[in-house]
């Protein structure tokens, strides 16, 4: 077959501030590819607040009452959760920046049908002969054709590519750090309603003493066996825990609506806490252990430390744009009056850029990527130093909640005796109700003090689950196995 056009052809150009890539750090999911360095994990700081307090609801509320246990809320909160989707979309944003930037190294390919009708005017062109037409056709002519291209060497895409993996990385990690703060505010709001639960049970129980305490004093009053002012005090007394019980029943609803919200139940879903608040001792908790396992362990310390990796890469790939690149790109196909007469052509080239003056501009993107590595390792170190707060904190929060769960329980027992032998005295007539009155204010001092003592030792839990990582598998252990 006779070769109608070869065309082959392989060129080194040397061209001034051609080379493509710049060292552009990006603080969020932006588009980016050749080009393009990013040394940041596209905006993995959140303020914990707002997201992780909200979710998406799905379904219709059922009719009665749903059973609720503390694995259940949490298993709910991890599917519907706001701050945990957010995080999920960040990361596929992430995830596609990795692809974006492994695009720039891979070859490109391509193919194309091309169908020509021409007539061309020769005398535009400046064509002019004797005898010869200035016009030439009409003509026609197909085209199939395939082309691609490939970088040969291209450094800073390299090191690109790796910045992106960390950053994918970073906010998978991220994900993670997401799920242990959902875990956080679902066990919080859990046994927030369970000491609410006990606080409404403890003022209803001191409400019914009260009204029994008030009937006595009525009746002896009537009998004339005590003074008016006895029933006046019982009466107001009664009162006082009817406010109580209001109060505890309000903050009892608010906070079940509160955690709702975190786990995505459907509005005006009712439910009961199936679990009860447990009272597990935790001793000889050796706290260094317990510090060097969160470095280990927190989703959110290796999070930075990948976005730290990902700074230092970038300003790596900031000073790869001196080095040169190389590309070849390549096409063959078939031309003629038609497919099936037609000849096959073909056309080959590479290229070769050398970055030879750029003004200032690589200097100042090693500039910019140094700045992003200091902050990046500044924030990693006062992380470092906020986790050994948060573990040392916890510790202490749950030693101390600890000693003062044993020392409420005893106060309310000495309590209700007091309560008990003040009442029988008021009953044979040997004291007046001021003495009944102060034992019951004690008695419900003592029993919520017992209930707030409790709910901080589980609160503890919770915290010290978190400072540590791994706070599901943390707070189970905690728990003694829930």
């Amino acid at each position: 077959m006779k070769l109608n056009c070869i065309l082959f052809a392989i060129s080194a150009s040397v061209s001034v501030g051609s080379f493509p890539v710049g060292a552009q750090l990006s603080r969020g999911p932006e588009a980016s590819g050749r080009g393009n360095v990013r040394a940041t994990s596209g905006g993995l700081q959140f303020s914990s607040g707002d997201q992780f307090n909200g979710s998406v609801a799905s379904g219709q509320a059922a009719s009665n009452p749903i059973e609720l246990s503390l694995q259940d809320a949490i298993d709910r909160g991890l599917k519907t959760n706001l701050g945990l989707l957010v995080r999920g979309s960040l990361s596929s944003a992430a995830r596609a920046d990795r692809l974006r930037a492994l695009s720039a190294l891979l070859p490109n390919l391509s193919a194309g049908f091309t169908q020509t009708e021409a007539q061309i005017d020769l005398a535009v062109y400046g064509f002019r002969a004797q005898g010869f037409p200035t016009v030439v056709g009409p003509f026609h002519y197909s085209d199939l054709r395939a082309s691609g291209s490939a970088a040969l060497f291209d450094w800073t895409s390299f090191k690109n590519l790796k910045a992106a993996a960390e950053n994918a990385r970073a906010t998978e990690l991220s994900m993670e750090d997401g799920r242990d703060l959902v875990v956080q505010a679902v066990a919080s709001g859990y046994f927030t309603v369970l000491a609410d639960a006990g606080r409404v049970q403890s003022n209803r129980a001191q409400a019914e003493t009260a009204e029994a305490l008030y009937n006595i004093a009525r009746d002896r009053h009537g009998a004339g066996i005590s003074a008016a002012i006895d029933e006046l005090r019982a009466q107001v007394e009664f009162k006082s825990q009817q406010q109580r019980v209001v109060a505890a029943e309000n903050a009892w609803a608010r906070d079940k609506l509160a955690l709702g919200r975190v786990i995505g139940l459907a509005p005006g879903q009712e439910f009961r806490p199936s679990d009860e608040a447990p009272y597990v001792p935790l001793e000889d908790l050796n706290i260094e252990r317990l510090v060097q396992r969160a470095y280990e362990t927190r989703a959110d310390y290796r999070s930075a430390q990948a976005q730290v990796r990902a700074a230092e890469i970038a300003r790596q790939a900031a000073g790869a744009e001196r080095y040169p690149t190389a590309y070849v790109s390549a096409d063959y196909g078939v031309v003629g009056t038609a497919l099936n007469n037609s000849h096959g052509t073909f056309t080959v080239s590479g290229s070769v850029n050398i970055n030879i003056f750029d003004g200032g501009r690589i200097r100042a993107d090693q500039q910019t990527t140094s700045a992003e590595i200091e902050r990046r390792r500044n924030e990693l170190g006062d992380l470092r130093g906020k986790i050994d707060f948060e573990v040392r904190s916890a510790v202490l929060d749950l030693s101390t909640a600890a000693e003062q769960v044993a020392l409420a329980r005893s106060n309310l027992d000495f309590a209700n005796q007091t309560l008990n032998q003040a009442r029988d005295r008021f009953s044979a007539g040997v004291a007046d109700t001021i003495e009944v009155v102060q034992a019951q204010e004690a008695v419900a001092s003592a029993s919520q003090d017992a209930i707030n003592s409790l709910y901080a030792h589980n609160l503890a839990k919770v915290s010290l689950a978190r400072a540590v990582g791994g706070t599901e598998t943390s707070l189970r252990q905690f728990l003694g196995g829930r």
